[in-house]
């Protein structure tokens, strides 16, 4: 581990309250003892190409469309 990481994460630490500090001792238990979940990049290959050129070309106009405008009633 980069110890410049480590040096400034304790740094951090010094300066936070001894509830904080807990809840960043469990974060990084919790953090350890995760399982990386998902599937390698290579394994997805296969699927390249599968959705048409037409279907993609929809997708990219329905996207430019939609996205970045706020529909203020939604919620």
């Amino acid at each position: 581990m980069d110890t410049s990481i480590l040096d400034k994460v304790i740094e951090e630490l010094k300066l936070m309250p001894q509830d904080l500090q807990l809840r960043v001792l469990e974060f990084t238990r919790d953090l350890a003892s995760s399982t990386i979940k998902g599937v390698p990049g290579q394994k997805l290959l296969r699927f390249a190409g599968a959705i048409p050129s037409d279907d993609i070309e929809l997708m990219r106009e329905a996207i430019e469309q939609d996205c970045q405008q706020v529909d203020t009633d939604e919620w």
